[in-house]
């Protein structure tokens, strides 16, 4: 239920683009169901999404621009933008502060022993989701620039989404791999 939530606003979106065939309306439905999609989410949690907070605040920008200049390139420019400086800020939290953003995304998103993991392997895994986010900001220009904005707002909606989802599953398996067995731990600590 909870992912459905998260990508309610992408389906509409989609939906209104699909139902109108007008670019715009579906950027207004989205300019309006990610604010209020991001205060749900804050009221049943009492926690700020940092990452949704953000994609809201680009999509509040982005979208304005594109109604003010009324140029989709805005629109379509919004997630490679997005994309960018999320791995521009896990390259910099590889030299700025105590853990890379990646080891703080996994220690909050379960109880792992996260502590497993050396300094300069987690430095390998911040490092490829660096290239993950700036090779996912160059498709997303890629196919935004040479398809059709129907196909476009498909891979947005999908793609980006089920790309996204694979390397963080692949991660997720990648990382947890590494970790030790409590028991396999102790025995060879004790030797």
């Amino acid at each position: 239920m909870h992912v459905l939530f998260e990508f309610l606003p992408l389906i509409l979106f989609l939906g209104t683009f699909l139902y109108s065939r007008d670019m715009y309306m579906a950027l207004g439905v989205l300019m309006v169901a990610m604010p209020i999609g991001f205060v749900i989410k804050y009221l049943k949690t009492r926690k700020v999404d940092k990452m949704y907070m953000w994609s809201t605040i680009f999509l509040l920008v982005f979208g304005a621009a594109t109604f003010y200049f009324k140029d989709l390139n805005f629109l379509f420019w919004k997630p490679t933008a997005f994309y960018w400086v999320v791995g521009l800020a896990f390259l910099g939290s590889t030299w700025i502060g105590d853990r890379p953003l990646v080891r703080r995304f996994f220690d909050m998103a379960a109880d792992l022993p996260t502590d497993q993991l050396t300094k300069a392997e987690w430095k390998t895994v911040n490092l490829s989701w660096v290239a993950f986010f700036a090779a996912m900001g160059v498709i997303n220009i890629y196919v935004a620039m040479n398809f059709s904005q129907e196909f476009w707002a498909y891979f947005k909606v999908f793609g980006l989404m089920g790309i996204t989802f694979v390397f963080m599953i692949a991660q997720t398996f990648w990382i947890v791999s590494k970790f030790q067995d409590p028991e396999e731990a102790e025995s060879a600590e004790s030797d």
